[in-house]
């Protein structure tokens, strides 16, 4: 069974690097649709044995970010940190009985708001969108800078299969 970890940094009614549900603490009442969509992607992708650490940020937190291990010093929508697999599995596999640490994915809110004005999409949608993208590349999968891949047809298809999974921003 997959688990999947979200944490909140910077954003109003949160404290630094709390858990969303800890106690004391109001978490947004998306939260938890928002980990059930994430629980769904793996399990469109066939995957049931991940341990999956997601955190939404400011712009500020994940530009921090972007500068340290991309050598860019802007902001980003999100940013993926894979971990290896074990030995001789390939990433997204491993043994039945054990539980992979896959990684952690970052998604700045403040550029997703951006990316669903310019896009002309939902919150939500982009939400989504951007959940796929960060497992995907945990999965290994890559893009270019621009343009079509095999990857951002496997996110749109994805987008599309899950459309009527709801978070609700």
């Amino acid at each position: 069974m997959n688990e999947i970890d979200i944490r909140i940094e910077g954003l109003p009614a949160c404290k630094p690097g709390m858990p969303a549900r800890k106690l004391g603490m109001p978490a947004p009442p998306w939260l938890d649709a928002c980990r059930d969509f994430a629980g769904a992607v793996l399990g469109e992708l066939g995957i049931g044995d991940w341990e999956v650490s997601i955190l939404l940020c400011t712009d500020e937190f994940i530009r921090e970010l972007n500068k340290r291990y991309r050598g860019r010093a802007e902001p980003t929508d999100v940013l993926s940190f894979p971990q290896q697999p074990e030995a001789g599995s390939p990433p997204g596999q491993s043994s039945p009985a054990r539980i992979q640490v896959a990684g952690d994915i970052v998604i700045s809110m403040d550029s997703l708001a951006r990316n669903a004005e310019r896009e002309g999409e939902s919150r939500e949608t982009e939400l989504k969108r951007l959940l796929i993208h960060g497992m995907l590349h945990l999965q290994g999968l890559d893009h270019p800078e621009e343009g079509d891949s095999d990857m951002m047809r496997a996110q749109a298809r994805l987008l599309e299969r899950l459309r009527e999974k709801r978070i609700e921003l």
